[in-house]
Order: C-alpha cells, then sequence, then structure tokens
C-alpha cells in the first residue's frame, strides 16, 4: 500500500467556553447553581449579589428583577446528545405496597453522606461503556425513585432520547443490566420480586436458602407473605427446614436499597416556577426567591474603565462576569418558556388532577420552544414546579400513552390514577384482580392488558388482591 493524502469536508459543532457554561447551567438544580455561583463569587471581585437596591447600569447588567421582566427568547443552538438476624414472624410492610418507614427485620444501615444518584454515578463513571450507552444507564438512575425502583418504563425512558440511530429495546435491556450490576444490590428493580431477586443472585452460590429464595421471589412472595406454607411446600418440593432457611434469607434482604442513600439529609426543594390561575388561563411565573440577584462590583468596573491599557486579569474576570449573568438569565427564561408550555398542553390536569393527564414527550415540547429535545430533558430534570395541588418536579408531567377505543390516547399517569381510584373503591372483601381492572378500564374504553395493569399497579407499591383481601 502507498501512503497518501485524503482531504475530507465536514461539519462539527465546536463548544464556546460560554456555550459550555450555559448547558452546564442549565442542568443543575436550584441549590446547586447557588453553590456554583457562591464558588465564582469567591473567585471573581468583579462579581458580587445584588442587594436591595440594584445598581447595574448598560455596561454591568443585573439579574434583578428578572422574575417581573419579560422572558427574552433563549438562544437556540444545537447541542450533542447526552444518563441483622431475622425476627420469627414476617412482617409483610416491609416487603409490600410500601411507603411506610423501614421496621424491623430489614436491613440497617447507616444514612451516607452521598445521594444514591451520585453513587450510581459515580460507579458509571468506571465502566468502560460508549458514550451512548453510559447515557442511557445515567437516564436510568435519574428514573430512580428514592428507594431505588425503576417505575418508569423503558419505552418512556428511551422516549426521550433523539438518537440516531433510534434507541432499540434491546439497549434499554442491556442498559438496564448495567444499572442492576452496581451497589447497592437491588438497585434498578421494577419490582419487590426483582430487587429482593438481584440481591440474592449477587451472594455465593452455597449461600444456604438461596435457590430457593430465588424461586419464592420470582412469583411466590405473596404466598410467603400470607404465610401458606403448605402451598409454598408443595410448589417447590421442600420441606418445613429448607422453607425456614429461605424465609429466614429474604428476611435479611433490603426491600428499600436506595432508602440508605441520603436518609440522613433533609433536602428543601425550592420551586422555580409557581402556576397560577389568571383570568380564567394557567399562567407559570418565575419564584423570584429562586433567582440569584448578580451584578457587577461597581468599584472594581470603575478601576477597569480607567486602566483599560493594563486591565490584564481583571478584564476577563469581567467578560466571564458578564457571560455569567447572561448565562444565569438564560437559564430562567428557557426554564419559564418550558415551563409555560407544559402548563399549557397539562391544563386538565392543573384541573382536574391525574386522571386528566396528558401523554406527553419531550420533543413535543422541543418543538413548541424551538429547542433541542437534550435541552428540554436538562431543563426538566431537577426543576419544580409549584401548582395549586402540588410541588411537582418539571419531568414528571411526560408520560407515555395508551390508545383508547375511540381513536384518542390516555397517558400512563391517567391509568395509574384510575387504577388507584378503582383500587381505593373497592370492596375489601372482595378485591379487584388485576384482570378485572383491565376489564373495568376497557368499559371506559380504555384498553390495557392484564399483565400492564399489574405493572403499573407494582409501580405504585399496591399488593395483589389476595394481599389487599380483609377477612
Amino acid at each position: 500500500m502507498k501512503p497518501h493524502l485524503q482531504l475530507k469536508l465536514g461539519q462539527h459543532l465546536t463548544l464556546t467556553p460560554q456555550l459550555q457554561q450555559s448547558i452546564r447551567l442549565l442542568q443543575l438544580s436550584t441549590l446547586e447553581l447557588d453553590q456554583e455561583i457562591e464558588q465564582i463569587l469567591q473567585n471573581n471581585p468583579l462579581l458580587e449579589r445584588g442587594g436591595e437596591e440594584p445598581e447595574a447600569g448598560p455596561e454591568t447588567g443585573s439579574l434583578e428583577g428578572a422574575a417581573e421582566a419579560a422572558p427574552a427568547p433563549a438562544e437556540t443552538a444545537a447541542e450533542p446528545d447526552e444518563a441483622s438476624s431475622a425476627p420469627d414472624e414476617m412482617d409483610w410492610n416491609d416487603y409490600g405496597g410500601g411507603g411506610g418507614e423501614d421496621e424491623e427485620g430489614g436491613m440497617q444501615t447507616p444514612a451516607a453522606s452521598a445521594t444514591l444518584r451520585e453513587h450510581l454515578l459515580g460507579q458509571i463513571a468506571l465502566l468502560s461503556l460508549s458514550l451512548r450507552d453510559r447515557a442511557l444507564v445515567s437516564a436510568l438512575v435519574d428514573a430512580l425513585d428514592e428507594d431505588g425502583y425503576l417505575e418508569q418504563p423503558l419505552a418512556e425512558i428511551a422516549a426521550g432520547f433523539a438518537a440516531e440511530p433510534p434507541i432499540e429495546p434491546e439497549e434499554m435491556e442491556v442498559a438496564l443490566r448495567h444499572l442492576q450490576n452496581l451497589e447497592p444490590a437491588g438497585v434498578g428493580a421494577r419490582n419487590l420480586g426483582e430487587c429482593l431477586g438481584l440481591q440474592l443472585k449477587a451472594l455465593p452460590e452455597a449461600a444456604p436458602g438461596r435457590e430457593t429464595a430465588l424461586k419464592i421471589t420470582d412469583g411466590l412472595l405473596d404466598l410467603l407473605a400470607a404465610r401458606d406454607v403448605g402451598k409454598l411446600k408443595k410448589i417447590l418440593h421442600i420441606d418445613d427446614a429448607e422453607l425456614r432457611t429461605a424465609r429466614q434469607l429474604i428476611l435479611k434482604l433490603n426491600p428499600k436499597p436506595g432508602a440508605q442513600f441520603g436518609a440522613g439529609d433533609v433536602q428543601y426543594v425550592m420551586p422555580d416556577v409557581h402556576v397560577r390561575r389568571h383570568k380564567g388561563a394557567w399562567v407559570a411565573s418565575l419564584n423570584p426567591d429562586a433567582m440569584p440577584k448578580l451584578r457587577i462590583n461597581r468599584v472594581y468596573a470603575d478601576i477597569l474603565s480607567r486602566h483599560r491599557d493594563n486591565a490584564g486579569q481583571l478584564a476577563n474576570q469581567l467578560q466571564e462576569a458578564k457571560w455569567l449573568i447572561k448565562n444565569v438569565q438564560q437559564r430562567f427564561d428557557t426554564i419559564l418558556r418550558v415551563s409555560q408550555a407544559i402548563v399549557d398542553r397539562q391544563r386538565n390536569f392543573l384541573e382536574h388532577g391525574e386522571v386528566a393527564m396528558r401523554p406527553l414527550v419531550l420533543r413535543e415540547i422541543a418543538e413548541a420552544v424551538d429547542l433541542h429535545e437534550s435541552t428540554i430533558s436538562r431543563v426538566t430534570t431537577q426543576k419544580y414546579m409549584m401548582t395549586p395541588r402540588g410541588l411537582y418536579e418539571l419531568k414528571y408531567f411526560f408520560g407515555s400513552h395508551v390508545a383508547t377505543e375511540a381513536g384518542g390516547v390516555c397517558s400512563s399517569t391517567a391509568i395509574r390514577a384510575l387504577i388507584k381510584q378503582l383500587i381505593a373503591a373497592e370492596d375489601a372483601k372482595k378485591p379487584l384482580s388485576d384482570g378485572r381492572i383491565s376489564e373495568i378500564l376497557a368499559q371506559q374504553g380504555i384498553v390495557v392488558a392484564r399483565r400492564t395493569v399489574a405493572k403499573y399497579r407494582e409501580s405504585m407499591r399496591i399488593p395483589t388482591a389476595n394481599m389487599r383481601k380483609s377477612a
């Protein structure tokens, strides 16, 4: 082979320091933003927090009063896609519908200083993964609840990516396996049985009772909770001693593997946006308390203006301060635009609750505000909206859909709410089975398979009909 030269033309996006900072600020929570700004203030004398009276002039710029100002259109740019001994009796509250504090029988672990998300992302950084796979696993981490469970269907999470080629279901399954191989064991499970099963698989194969316990967690937990010893022994072909060993092993597992992280820290969430009804319309407005008040230090700015020839470092710091003020303003402008677009599409939720939630995907909001889907993903993560119905993370308003007989669609959030309502109103002596709930929803024109009902029920930590039945 002879050496030769080849000329190839192509286009690529170069991220300037200002754009890099803009992207970074978008993905920070309000608390993280304040911490970031505090660090910058310590290193840049040209920047200071604003007082009660704004001093910024045309040369300096300021964020004071920005909450009341009309939002300017955010700059748009294409961005790269970016993730103890067991008690004698089993207390099903530790393993059932969930929601309560861990009681005796769960694994007791000291509270960790890092959050679950930080703990998992730190492990992901050590894995040999492609950028695409790393982004998928990180997205799964963001979808975990505080106990470490994955409630959102994989298809919904995949729908949030505008990737080429499109995300395949097999890729999401691989990403899930990567997540479920991380510590703590049991994280990333879709239900209690899977959570306990993952912990059992992490034990040595020779652990007494392991194989029997795995069979129990794979669909027989209801019988264990109901203490139906006879049926369990018959199905598993085991004796009393083997069942006792397996039961004690299961009781030593942790039904809430994520709860140990950040448990000692009370985290307060400040809403970024308030939503109120005004003259018959729902209107989003920025929370002024969440917005840092920044301005250029007048003293240093005056010194710089008088000694421009010898400005040096001060000139660079002045430019950095102006960039920060502009990017923080743009961050909040973008949050407001996205929030209003969400509010416009979820009016029925604000008026009627979860049962009226409409299906919504990132792409729809991205097109409405003329931003990239990856930007919408950043804006809706760890940003919060205070509504008359409560405080919600912006990403809460997104969800997949199920077709109706009339040709319309119904969101997965609305279906979960309907299932919860049906179970709350059921006869405790004759609770509704998943199949019966599916039939009732079909009568209302919503076609949902029994296994889908079971999946949604489990995601809400609601026990099966047998466990809900009262004598």
